[in-house]
């Protein structure tokens, strides 16, 4: 039988910097037993006051555009300047096993055995937007343990990615050089939410010549663009993630957006929307929940979707008999 949980001992723990109660309380969080997700609830509010202060960035791009490498040595500049850094990096699960990799530890060597960092690996478990369902739960829960920057890394598949807008401060976009088309890799979704476009592998001679053609290009697609924030213009920056070559002043820029925004009141405001979406989020999970929790709900729920899947019923009459057991 698995004792008891402590919980104002787990908080003491955590607010202490206990690496192993925060890889608990994230444990908590992520699992689908319901009582498991009543003491986590409980225990980030508690916790609450103890969050806020982090500078939250979100990190995205394309497939091999090298976010994992550019995190190691980013974070590890950060830590050896005295930051306490947090890596919430989310894995794809496979649509059809619900498996993950999980393996993003062994790409950040260095900050993997670094004290001063704490890197998560998540299933994104389907979650649309390339997070993982509970990202805002586990950032929380590292702000209160002292972490005072939280990096997400997420799956980087497309247009969906937009959703890591709605988790952090500033989203940055890495991107490769040379690609031909040097905006194929990117849409219009994300380039209208970018706080920053970073074109890696920017290494020197020929792939820094291409870098800073394709720099050339973003520039143009932002220029056409209205920003989001009428404080902060998007900038455009060359890096390579594994040479350590420009990252002092790509963090450079990232201080700079939160000290302008934090002075008109900005970031406060984005945080309060953001909180609200993750309310509804919270609202969406509970019916899903509804549906799912008991046998006798799921076994009703999987005959009207047997009986649409036959042609015996429509989408909608599926969807009515299932809104209906949960008094829809």
């Amino acid at each position: 039988m698995t004792p008891a949980l402590d919980l104002d001992a787990l908080k003491d723990r955590l607010l202490a910097g206990d690496r192993a109660a925060l890889a608990r309380a994230i444990t908590l969080a992520e699992s689908k037993r319901a009582d498991h997700r009543a003491l986590a609830a409980a225990l980030i509010d508690a916790v609450l006051p103890r969050t806020g202060d982090a500078v939250r960035v979100g990190i995205t791009g394309v497939p091999g555009v090298g976010k994992s490498t550019t995190i190691d040595a980013l974070g590890s500049n950060l830590t050896a300047a005295g930051h306490r850094v947090a890596v919430l990096a989310v894995d794809p699960s496979s649509s059809r096993t619900g498996g993950s990799i999980l393996g993003d530890k062994t790409r950040m060597a260095r900050l993997s055995h670094d004290p001063n960092a704490f890197i998560r690996p998540s299933p994104s478990s389907g979650t649309l937007g390339g997070v993982a369902a509970k990202t805002r739960e586990t950032m929380l829960l590292c702000e209160a343990a002292g972490f005072d920057v939280i990096l997400v890394e997420t799956v980087g598949v497309g247009q969906s990615e937009t959703a890591v807008a709605d988790l952090t401060d500033f989203f940055l976009v890495l991107m490769l050089p040379g690609a031909g088309d040097e905006l194929q890799g990117i849409k219009k979704g994300i380039l209208e939410l970018a706080d920053m476009i970073a074109v890696n592998k920017a290494d020197a001679g020929e792939a820094e010549a291409r870098a800073n053609a394709a720099a050339s290009e973003y520039r143009a697609a932002l220029h056409i663009l209205t920003p989001a924030s009428a404080t902060w213009t998007p900038p455009v920056v060359t890096i390579s993630g594994m040479h350590n070559l420009r990252l002092d002043a790509l963090w450079a820029r990232v201080v700079e957006h939160r000290e302008k925004l934090t002075a008109t009141g900005e970031i406060a405001r984005k945080r309060r929307a953001q909180d609200v979406k993750w309310m509804w989020a919270l609202v969406h999970e509970r019916l899903h929940q509804r549906l799912v929790g008991t046998a006798d709900v799921r076994a009703r729920t999987a005959e009207a979707e047997a009986g649409v899947a036959r042609g015996e019923a429509s989408p909608a009459a599926g969807a009515a008999a299932i809104a209906e057991l949960i008094g829809l």
